[in-house]
């Protein structure tokens, strides 16, 4: 078998070139890149359902590698066999795998150094007719171009088993790591809630004995997991959901999440935002607001890996403590230091529920600088269910519904102390009615560190 065909376009996904790039592309434009300090993951653990069922969620770990294209070169792809059993894990014997989007050449030299280790053999059959690995393709195709592939087919093998095969392969930035795997299968849809969320609370805290009833992909996962922390990698939740709130069917549902592999800031002290970083932040912010007003001021100096990695930050303008303006970023999607100047600038000069900021103004503006968490998924069904997982005087929260979008930080609870006005106004913000709803709408809550100048 020189190219293993596509054995399941036309059932999991879509058969033809053009209709399937469409979908992989609509998919992907609903799950934005939101890069950690680290940049983009090393790793991601995606479901393998039907693209109806767990595209949206597999696309939201997809969407993180969009910014790798042309630097990742190879794709370390592990995922559970279904029908073919294999002790250990298995090579296909194959030279490239096809999809509807191109063939994809097979990483020869990649593959003969783990078919020296005992534990993985060759087993065509068992890779001919797996899904678990070939719905993961049309996504990297689209957003990775051109790479090569090592599949592996995961049977009756040990974390630490899995582990050895993927230090053998681990390699630099152009390597990237793909483990396939659902959740929970078949339970009704509020027991498999509970289960599925105690299963992803034990992945985010590096537990490496998930078994097979919480999640079919148990056996890569928990290898990836057993090695993660030896390259400074932590887990983080991208998205949670069921076969259940994407078909309606909430008797017998399968569960889906996506998760991140990142550098671990507990693991790296030099990246860390220093307890005294207001000290740099605000006369950063102000300086830049008196340059884009003409005020001669000289450039501060910039110092600290911390300032060049990326981060989200929101800049707040008060005069006499009423808000005077307020810009920010809610992705990391450039170095910090960039991001606190364009905010503030922003703030200043563009914030539209303002007048423009003059320069005779600015000495009595106080300024606030807050840098945002990457938002968590909240996994709720409704709004009293959401009202009731808030946390007043702590969470930032993101609202997001059909391409609409607004967020209010922390701070805000400071006015709007009850949770049910805070959500109205909120979806007032994001130029929806206070009292609307919909199964579509989806929130996000982060936390915040803030400085504030002293008067």
């Amino acid at each position: 078998m020189d190219v293993r065909p596509e054995a399941v376009a036309g059932m999991f996904y879509p058969a033809g070139e053009g209709q399937l790039r469409q979908v992989v592309q609509a998919l992907l434009a609903e799950a934005p890149a939101r890069l950690s300090a680290g940049g983009w993951p090393k790793a991601v653990i995606v479901p393998h359902a039907g693209y109806v069922y767990s595209g949206s969620t597999a696309a939201h770990a997809f969407a993180q590698l969009a910014p790798s294209r042309g630097t990742i070169r190879r794709v370390v792809l592990l995922g559970p066999v279904h029908r073919v059993p294999v002790r250990g894990l298995a090579l296909p014997g194959a030279l490239a795998f096809r999809t509807p989007l191109g063939t994809i050449p097979l990483d020869q030299e990649a593959m003969r150094a783990v078919a020296r280790l005992p534990q993985v053999g060759v087993s065509p059959r068992a890779h001919a007719h797996e899904h678990s690995l070939e719905v993961q393709l049309p996504f990297l195709q689209e957003v990775l171009g051109d790479f090569a592939l090592l599949p592996l087919a995961v049977g009756d093998a040990t974390a630490q088993e899995v582990g050895d095969v993927l230090e053998q392969v681990w390699g630099d930035e152009a390597t990237v790591v793909v483990v396939s795997s659902d959740l929970s299968h078949y339970l009704p849809s509020e027991p498999a809630r509970a289960t599925d969320r105690a299963t992803v609370d034990a992945m985010l805290a590096g537990r490496t004995d998930i078994d097979h009833r919480q999640a079919c992909g148990a056996t890569p996962v928990n290898g990836l997991l057993a090695v993660a922390p030896r390259h400074g990698l932590a887990p983080r939740l991208l998205k949670l959901c069921n076969s259940g709130d994407t078909s309606g069917d909430k008797t017998r549902v399968v569960g889906y999440a996506s998760l991140a592999l990142e550098p671990d800031p507990r693991a790296q002290p030099d990246g860390e935002v220093p307890a005294g970083a207001g000290s740099t932040l605000l006369p950063m912010a102000r300086n830049a607001i008196a340059r884009a007003l003409g005020v001669e001021t000289p450039e501060a100096p910039v110092a600290g890996r911390w300032l060049q990695l990326p981060r989200a930050s929101f800049v707040t303008l008060r005069e006499q403590g009423a808000l005077r303006g307020c810009i920010g970023s809610i992705e990391p999607v450039r170095p910090l230091v960039d991001d606190v100047r364009r905010n503030a600038v922003a703030a200043a000069l563009h914030d539209h529920r303002f007048t423009r900021l003059q320069a005779h103004e600015l000495d009595g503006v106080s300024i606030e600088v807050s840098l945002l968490t990457i938002p968590e998924p909240l996994a709720v069904r409704s709004e009293e269910e959401a009202l009731r997982t808030l946390r007043p005087g702590h969470d930032g929260v993101v609202l997001h519904w059909c391409g609409q979008r607004a967020t209010f930080l922390p701070q805000v609870w400071e006015q709007l102390r009850e949770p049910r006005e805070f959500m109205r106004r909120l979806k007032q913000k994001a130029g929806l009615k206070a009292g609307f709803w919909d199964a579509q709408v989806r929130l996000e809550r982060y936390a915040v560190r803030k400085w504030v100048e002293r008067a």
